[in-house]
């Protein structure tokens, strides 16, 4: 039976391989300037969001000014022709076998933290010796003219985004993130106003409920992804400056309490998201206290459109959804914005009531992998790699940035001397916010985001028990940290001399692990 199973799953794989590898008879572009197929240079660029011919909403007008942009720059660099591509939905897979080949398009748009755990294997590119240099495209005398850097107007989150190793591999376009939106014609009628701490968000919550509507529409990713981060904060922040050993001072500015994978590796060892950390299973007895609030199925509820047809109060979303609320002729309510509330000792002793992290920042993140090198396989020489990161430099531009960004009510511009569309500002404000501690989610590999998922979902379906669910969280992260470490090769060891120097302020903290005291 094992040799059965094993040459099963050798099928599987190979045909998995086969399914995903680079299919050179098609071609993925889907956007590129006509007749200028004379040129030197072809890049090729997967941008996300922004994809020429997109429509964000049905009944949108199609994404044009990225494509406008690129136009632009081609007249500026006459060897060199842009075109932009449509990754599979399931990027991670497909691009994990592209940049093992060296297949992947020139320029991609993938989550930092995705890109953090291949850093090690020479896919992407680091962009700090131009970071650090002169934009040629920028004026002499305003931002970016001394050094590529001062472009960016959210300077925290985008220079946060360097990689554990100190490199940075991501250039930051735009910026999101997540908000409660409200009806605010439903809150009149209730007499209901945003709360001022989660004690109060669960007492408007029951009202709501009692009108027989959904008081708050979410999904069990959003809870997976956002809400476990929001909760680990609240629920650890009291003893966060013991947690976070390892100070990066070129991360500092945004990441100062970030938690990598080698900071969870040690503290786990010391008994942290185990058994003996009392705060762990807190986390998500929170977010499973606060499901009764949402539909009766996490999984497949279109909180979209009950939102829209208003049988549903709130909704926890990222500010893309902005722009379907605005360009919604038959929307019948006015609508705001708020974020979470903090959480105080009422609901959790041991929240300490400090306001809610920002759990969204950077979005669409643009980074150059090896294919850019390609034509001579090396970095140093590659004049095809000084065009791609030429194209970037036109594209941070704040004119084109803003272009680019404002053309829906989705995102922010993250270039100096713009301006967010009106209805983002709520957004740009919340920004301003310390960041999280953590993002689970992204920390580990895929098998450990697939059982938090899985298991999340079930345990807040009433699926599994409290220590069912508990007991399968903790041996995830026990795996989990072991296998970054084999991955990885982590060397934990400089960890211990901080964590004895910290022993005095553990001295004074409450309910720790019992391997922490």
């Amino acid at each position: 039976m094992k040799v059965i199973r094993l040459i099963s799953a050798a099928v599987i794989i190979l045909a998995s391989i086969w399914f995903l590898w680079p299919d050179t008879s098609k071609s993925l572009q889907v956007a590129s300037s006509g007749g200028r197929h004379d040129r030197k240079y072809v890049l090729r660029v997967a941008p996300g969001l922004y994809l020429p011919g997109r429509r964000l909403n049905a009944g949108d007008p199609p994404l044009v000014q990225l494509r406008a942009v690129a136009d632009q720059f081609e007249a500026l660099n006459p060897d060199t022709r842009i075109e932009f591509e449509d990754p599979p939905a399931n990027q991670r897979e497909w691009l994990v076998i592209q940049l093992a080949s060296g297949t992947a398009p020139d320029i991609v748009n993938v989550n930092v933290e995705d890109v953090w755990q291949d850093v090690q294997k020479g896919w992407y590119v680091p962009l700090d010796q131009w970071l650090n240099q002169p934009n040629p495209y920028v004026k002499k005398g305003e931002p970016g003219s001394s050094q590529w850097w001062d472009i960016f107007k959210y300077q925290a989150i985008t220079r946060g985004k360097a990689a554990p190793d100190g490199k940075s591999y991501c250039i930051t376009l735009d910026m999101i993130e997540t908000g409660i939106f409200y009806n605010k014609t439903i809150f009149k009628q209730l007499g209901l106003v945003p709360p001022k701490d989660w004690a109060d968000f669960e007492r408007i919550q029951t009202k709501i409920q009692a009108t027989g509507k959904v008081p708050m529409l979410a999904d069990a990713g959003a809870l997976a992804d956002w809400g476990v981060d929001l909760a680990f904060d609240q629920i650890y922040r009291d003893i966060r400056p013991t947690l976070a050993l390892k100070i990066d001072p070129k991360r500092a500015g945004y990441l100062k309490a970030y938690l990598d994978w080698d900071e969870i590796c040690f503290l786990q060892k010391k008994g942290f998201f185990t058994k003996s950390d009392v705060r762990w299973p807190e986390v998500f007895r929170h977010l499973k206290k606060w499901r009764k609030f949402m539909p009766k199925d996490l999984g497949s509820t279109d909180n979209l459109r009950e939102f829209i047809a208003g049988n549903g109060a709130m909704l926890w979303m990222h500010s893309q959804f902005v722009d379907r609320l605005v360009r919604d002729p038959h929307l019948g309510f006015d609508w705001g914005v708020f974020y979470l509330p903090p959480i105080t000792k009422e609901t959790c002793r041991f929240a300490i009531g400090v306001p809610e992290c920002v759990i969204g920042g950077a979005a669409t993140q643009l980074e150059v992998t090896n294919s850019a090198f390609g034509d001579t396989k090396d970095a140093k020489t590659s004049e095809r790699l000084k065009r791609c990161v030429s194209f970037l430099q036109f594209l941070t531009l704040s004119k084109n940035c803003e272009k680019i960004v404002n053309e829906a009510p989705a995102l922010l511009p993250n270039a100096v001397n713009t301006k967010p569309r009106p209805e983002m500002m709520v957004f740009d404000e919340i920004l301003k916010r310390d960041y999280t501690t953590t993002k689970w989610e992204y920390t580990f590999d895929l098998r450990f985001s697939e059982v938090l998922n899985r298991m999340l979902l079930l345990y807040l379906q009433d699926g599994i028990t409290d220590d069912g669910f508990m007991e399968w969280m903790n041996s995830n992260v026990a795996l989990a940290c072991a296998n970054v470490e084999r991955r990885k090769n982590l060397d934990l060891s400089p960890f211990e001399p901080l964590w004895k120097k910290a022993a005095p302020l553990r001295a004074k903290m409450k309910e720790l692990p019992v391997e922490a005291r």
